[in-house]
């Protein structure tokens, strides 16, 4: 798969899976919804600074994400680290309308952060091959990139 190929998957996947070490030392998984990318190297994530795996990260931040296409065979791993940000900056730009139902307080309500994945490589696969994806590749290609909802611009999930 080429970087492009690469991006344009993250870019029409709604969820990803993070995947990370819990305080008891297990390994989870959860799906989240993660629409929000700069490029293949960062990627954010809306959740509820309660939950368990926010207060995992938080003391271990080493992580994977996951973003796959079963109808294609194609997924790639990223491996790197997860940062929780409470930032304004960051919750204003994944704020949607309706979301005051998970966040009662609106935007400053404390229990709303986002996760910021930063990947350091990854691993990939499809129907023809798989290869892996290094730290240099992905600076390279993210270089001039700021965030954007990489879900709408995708070909396949054009805006409405």
């Amino acid at each position: 798969m080429t970087n492009n190929e690469i991006m344009d998957l993250i870019n029409r996947s709604l969820f990803a899976e993070i995947g990370y070490t819990d305080e008891s030392g297990r390994q989870n998984i959860r799906k989240v919804f993660c629409v929000w990318h700069k490029g293949l190297g960062r990627h954010l994530i809306s959740t509820n600074t309660s939950s368990a795996h926010v207060r995992s990260l938080m003391k271990n931040p080493n992580a994977c994400l996951y973003f796959s296409d079963s109808e294609k065979f194609e997924g790639i791993c990223l491996y790197g680290n997860a940062v929780i940000h409470s930032e304004r900056k960051f919750k204003e730009l994944l704020w949607n309308d309706g979301d005051e139902k998970y966040y009662p307080k609106g935007i400053d309500d404390e229990d709303y952060c986002v996760i910021e994945f930063i990947a350091e490589s990854g691993r990939f696969y499809r129907f023809d091959g798989k290869g892996e994806l290094s730290g240099s590749d992905i600076a390279s290609f993210d270089k001039g990139r700021e965030f954007e909802n990489g879900y709408s611009k995708s070909s396949d999930n054009p805006p409405k």
